[in-house]
This record gives structure tokens, sequence and C-alpha cells, in this order.
């Protein structure tokens, strides 16, 4: 552990550079720039806001606030964004960075590293605004929001494991790639993020306890819009799958690619 963590410092510089250079390249060539980052998840904020608080006038069962279920689906919507960007990217990290790892020698494990940091950057800006809102609204959830941070660890060691393992896999099975951008939209509609779970049919609702993300989402909601603590007793089995999924992700990341060699046709095992 603390050799990976001095290699991962050794290199911050590199890491750091990417990051940033990620960051650029999504707005280079645009007139207002960095500026973008604000006014997009703003619209998103303000249109879930207007259309479903005053206009739809969608309420959550059994709360009184008018702006409760913008806030469940503002939460939800920006922690499952989250989850899926850094699951997409990890599932390409291979193939979107062969020529770098064909050209420079570095460790394995920066990569994963510049995942996360740039999805958290990009979740900083947008869930920084909705805080405000939150703050201004008068519907800041108080001592709870604390318990934001154990749940983001979990959800980013489930999604960076689950991701990085994917990759792998698609290196050599691209139908691993297309298969999970199927799956993945299956998953986001059969858990409960834009509709609560009282909604579900009793048999599907019991059902819920085998769809990981179901408590992880939950607790975010809860946190958000009841100022409730999570139920930590409901996560221990997403909590399991990310220290289960992020071991072979990183040992993939980290001791696989040793094993490869590339030419033009892609990657291939040693022999």
């Amino acid at each position: 552990m603390n050799a990976m963590l001095r290699a991962l410092w050794s290199y911050r510089g590199f890491i750091l550079g990417s990051v940033k250079r990620e960051f650029q390249s999504k707005y280079r060539n645009s007139m207002l720039g960095a500026v973008w980052t604000v006014l997009n998840p703003l619209a998103m904020i303000l249109v879930y806001t207007v259309i479903f608080a005053e206009v739809m006038r969608a309420r959550l069962p059994g709360v009184d606030n008018g702006f409760a279920y913008s806030i469940y689906l503002c939460a939800g919507l920006l922690t499952w964004g989250l989850f899926a960007e850094i699951i997409g990217r990890g599932q390409n990290v291979f193939l979107d960075n062969a020529n770098l790892l064909k050209k420079l020698s570095f460790p394995r494990m920066c990569l994963p590293v510049v995942i996360i940091l740039s999805a958290l950057l990009n979740f900083a800006i947008v869930f920084g605004l909705f805080t405000v809102f939150l703050l201004v609204s008068g519907n800041f959830p108080g001592d709870a929001f604390w318990a934001m941070l154990p749940l983001l660890a979990i959800l980013v060691l489930f999604s960076i494991g689950l991701g990085v393992t994917l990759g792998v896999l698609n290196v050599f099975f691209r139908d691993i790639g297309q298969f999970f951008g199927i799956f993945i939209t299956f998953w986001f509609w059969l858990t409960p993020i834009v509709y609560p779970a009282t909604a579900l049919p009793e048999g599907i609702r019991d059902g819920m306890v085998w769809n990981p993300m179901a408590a992880l989402m939950n607790s975010f909601q809860q946190v958000l819009t009841a100022n409730r603590w999570p139920q930590w007793e409901t996560l221990w089995p997403v909590s399991s799958l990310a220290l289960f999924s992020v071991r072979p992700g990183w040992r993939s990341s980290v001791a696989m690619p040793a094993k490869w060699w590339m030419n033009s046709d892609g990657y291939h095992l040693r022999s």
C-alpha cells in the first residue's frame, strides 16, 4: 500500500496534468469556455425545480414540501451520474489509452485515479450548485449532510472497481462494452431514482434487496430530502461488492497490462 501511494505521489504531476487537460478539452473552442460547467447544471436544477415543483406540482408521498420531489430527483440523478461516468470511462480505460500505454512508461494505477478525480471534479461543480440551491431554498439537510462523504466513498469504490474489471474484459471481448451500455439503462430504470420505491408493486419492491444501487440511492435521497441518516445496515451488500470489485479491478489495472502486448490489431496476452 505504501509503495502504491509513493508511486502515485511521484506521478502526481502526470495525474493532475491529465485531469486538467481533460477538463480543458471539454470546452476547447467554445466561446464561454468553463462558464458552461456552471450553466449546464444550473439549467438542469432550474428545469427540475420549475417543471416538477411549480408546473406539475409533483409531491413525494407523506412529505409536505413543494420542493421535495425536485430535491429527490436531483439527489438521485446527480449521484447516479457520478456512478455512470466513472463506470462508463472505466470500461473503456485501456482502449482509450492504448497509444499512451504503448508510448509512455508510468504506473497503470494512475489511469483509474485520473478517471476518479475528473469525475469528482465535475460532480463537485454540479453538486456545489445544488447545495447552494438547498441553502437558498431553506432545504439544507443539516448534520445528516456529512453522511454524503461515506456514501460517496462507497459509490466511487464500487463504480471504479466494476468499471475497470469491465475494462479488462472489454479489451478482449468488445461485446462487453456494448452489452453493459444496454444493461445500465435497465439498471437505472429498475432503481428507484425518478420514482419512490413505494410506487412499485410489493413483489418488485421486495426484489430491490438484490439491487445493490437501490439502497445506496435511497440513502442519498433520504439524507437530502428528509435530513435522515442512512440505515447503514442496508448498505453492507453494496459496500461488500465495492470492496470485492475494487481489488480485481485494481490488480487488473496494475498487474495485467504487464502481461499484454499491443500491435496494430490491439491488445494480446503474452504467451
